[in-house]
């Protein structure tokens, strides 16, 4: 679930917050079909790896390697655009949450392709014009994000170039793995340092930022703004928000 060499500076309290969703996971694993054999691609520290079958690991961040708890798959170190596997070695290849910090994801993908005989990537849909919006945390207090995402390719390439299917994925309200959108329903979790430095976007948007939106946001659940503007989610169990499975 990570890149190097951004984890290798923020990785440290990863484990923390990040934790395998239950209904994410199932998901995904359902996705895998009946594959026996699975290649995880920037596993990061094991989220998500079913424990059902014969997975095998790439991680290119030493520090995120050295987090993955005893007992997990073995771990190769190495790039998603460029795995050490031969052609069909692997009945199923899956990527959770880290495309977006490849540097090449299309030939990430195409790897992908070529190693495994299915391919499973759960990650967020950013390239439609209303996705900054619907999300609160992006629209009204961290409109950098949409920086970090020009000139990325689309969802809809990168679904393309490897054949797949975009299938959408709710988020539930109290999802228990702490990426950017899991805690839309639950705003005072951003005012967590912990929390926010499990989030790769809190770094990438650099500190400024960072301490703009959190002093904006505090600001706004002390005076009740922030409930006024987005009752409407108060009363859902689960949002659209972008998340998306491609199935190969």
């Amino acid at each position: 679930m990570t890149a190097q060499p951004l984890y290798d500076s923020i990785g440290a309290g990863y484990t923390a917050t990040r934790q395998t969703d239950p209904r994410l996971a199932a998901r995904i694993w359902a996705a895998l079909g009946d594959a026996r054999t699975v290649l995880n691609v920037g596993a990061g520290t094991g989220s998500y790896e079913p424990t059902d079958r014969d997975v095998t690991a790439v991680e290119p961040s030493a520090l995120m390697r050295a987090q993955r708890p005893a007992g997990a798959a073995p771990c190769v170190a190495a790039a998603a655009e460029s795995l050490p596997f031969a052609d069909q070695s692997f009945d199923a290849a899956m990527a959770v949450s880290t495309v977006h910090h490849w540097p090449d994801p299309i030939a990430g993908l195409l790897e992908m392709r070529r190693v495994a005989r299915r391919v499973v990537v759960f990650q967020f849909d950013t390239s439609e014009t209303a996705w900054r919006r619907r999300f609160w945390l992006t629209r009204d207090y961290l409109p950098e994000v949409a920086n970090l995402v020009r000139g990325r390719p689309s969802l809809a390439r990168q679904a393309r170039a490897i054949g797949a299917r975009i299938d959408p994925v709710p988020i539930p309200w109290d999802c228990v793995d702490g990426f950017f959108e899991a805690y839309w329903r639950r705003p005072e979790a951003y005012l967590d340092e912990r929390v926010r430095r499990g989030i790769s976007v809190w770094t990438r948007v650099g500190p400024g930022p960072e301490q703009r939106a959190v002093q904006a946001l505090a600001a706004d659940l002390a005076s009740g703004r922030w409930a006024e503007r987005n009752q409407a989610i108060l009363a859902i169990d689960e949002a659209e928000l972008g998340a998306r499975l491609l199935v190969a």
